[in-house]
């Protein structure tokens, strides 16, 4: 295990690592549910979608970690499996299996800009202050994903505004809330995942934990050969090209979903690694100075392009790393092994699927919680008084949690930092890889603005 995944090396240990891995997993264990309903409305099989959910995320979570040793976890991303029905399918025309044939072709991309190492070279074109305004963004966004999936925020009225606190998931939340920072404040071993079970446990009397009703891992099985390689059928990679007129929209689509799933990592990587350690100044030289993929970032990068691929060869939308990861590097993961555990998770919960399906948001969210506020020290960095930095950094750290997407954050503190070099005459400290990175989302923006 120590030679395996090198745990004093990272200062960490094998209980810390598994309470990491079961935190993250409970985490993020809500998309084992989520995302075949979601998939299963542009008519592909639920059950399908649950076993093509399940094991893109076992693989892509075990090559995170047996291969880059860093704990991170991989699941079919909220945002872009949204995008995938609403978008693609419904408002295009494209049917489901059209859709996830862009989705794979759009892995390939991920695979090739990967390899070439074009995403090391982007996250090293990234000024160190917008590195810290993403680092603190992403603490915001995770933290507004637990209020979000709670419900406890709603926009009944127009506009975002405290719900009525008049549902016991309200006030189970507020409960484990409460309970998970006193954990914490005292210093409790384990208190984010001691936090997410008690939580669980006192939402029964409730009501608010409760199993749901879902289709056996025997009916998941006989469903699933109806996704499971549709790409490579007629009605997948064979159509996708066949109608010329179409082309150009399927190329724009394609575009699309490589740009939010690159940037999307992107910034998770650079918003949880760098302060943790996780990933390092000496990993980033080492990217530059040794040859083929021997960093933790090159593995790491390689283990999030290849894992989209593979699931749409199952049958789910893009397969990403989780930004809830950061719940268990919160509660202290530092290596593969964590990711090891969330896979074995993810394993054990095909036969599981109504028992995990019962931890609730109420559970979950405080977590959510309290890991954006300790990833908001990255702010600290930035220098606010200075208003050309202030400007990107703003847009980068805030605008992400408002537009709920990390790569729109991403887009508009590039945008702005461009903005604010040009207008002090030092657009030529504006790396090469950011002004091409610039365009790039300006031109996404206006073609989804067209199509």
């Amino acid at each position: 295990m120590e030679r395996l995944f090198k745990l004093k090396q990272n200062g960490t240990t094998v209980g810390r690592e598994v309470i990491a891995g079961l935190t993250t997993f409970f985490a993020m264990a809500y998309i084992i549910a989520v995302n075949p309903g979601l998939l299963s409305e542009s008519g592909m099989e639920w059950g399908a979608v649950f076993l093509a959910t399940i094991i893109s995320s076992i693989v892509g979570t075990l090559i995170m970690g047996l291969v880059a040793n860093v704990p991170y976890a991989q699941a079919p991303g909220m945002g872009l499996n949204a995008f995938f029905v609403y978008t693609v399918c419904f408002t295009l025309g494209f049917t489901w299996q059209q859709a996830l044939s862009m989705v794979f072709i759009c892995g390939l991309i991920n695979i090739i800009v990967t390899v070439t190492k074009v995403r090391k070279y982007i996250i090293k074109a990234i000024p160190r202050s917008l590195q810290n305004a993403i680092g603190g963004g992403i603490g915001i966004f995770v933290a507004y994903i637990g209020l979000l999936n709670v419900g406890i925020i709603n926009f009944d009225s127009g506009v975002p505004a405290l719900a009525t606190l008049n549902q016991p998931s309200f006030w189970l939340f507020l409960i484990g809330l409460a309970l998970t920072i006193i954990l914490l404040v005292c210093k409790v071993k384990g208190a984010i995942l001691i936090g997410i079970i008690v939580t669980a446990l006192l939402g029964i009397p409730m009501g608010v934990t409760a199993t749901t009703d879902t289709i056996s891992f025997t009916e998941a099985c006989q469903q699933l050969p109806t996704t499971f390689g549709a790409i490579f059928t007629s009605e997948g990679l064979g159509s996708l090209f066949s109608d010329v007129s179409k082309i150009p929209l399927v190329l724009i689509t394609i575009f699309s979903f490589s740009l939010s799933d690159t940037f999307d990592t992107i910034g998770t990587f650079i918003g949880t690694g760098r302060r943790t350690g996780i990933f390092s100044d000496e990993d980033e030289q080492a990217m530059e100075t040794t040859p083929g993929f021997k960093s933790k970032m090159d593995k790491a990068l390689f283990a999030d392009a290849t894992a989209t691929s593979i699931g749409a060869i199952f049958g789910t939308s893009n397969t990403t790393t989780y930004v809830e990861s950061a719940a268990g590097i919160g509660a202290g993961g530092r290596t593969g092994l964590t990711s090891v555990v969330v896979a074995l998770c993810f394993a054990i919960s095909a036969f599981l699927a109504t028992f995990v399906s019962a931890i609730p948001f109420a559970a979950t969210a405080p977590a959510l919680v309290v890991v954006g506020i300790m990833m908001m020290s990255a702010f600290k960095e930035i220098q606010w008084e200075d208003f050309n930095e202030a400007v990107p950094a703003f847009f980068a750290g805030v605008f992400m949690a408002l537009c709920y997407s990390i790569s729109y954050g991403i887009a508009a503190g590039f945008i702005f930092y461009c903005i604010t070099k040009i207008c002090k005459k030092q657009a030529k400290e504006i790396h090469p890889i950011l002004w091409i990175a610039t365009v790039l989302f300006i031109l996404n923006f206006v073609l989804l603005a067209i199509i």
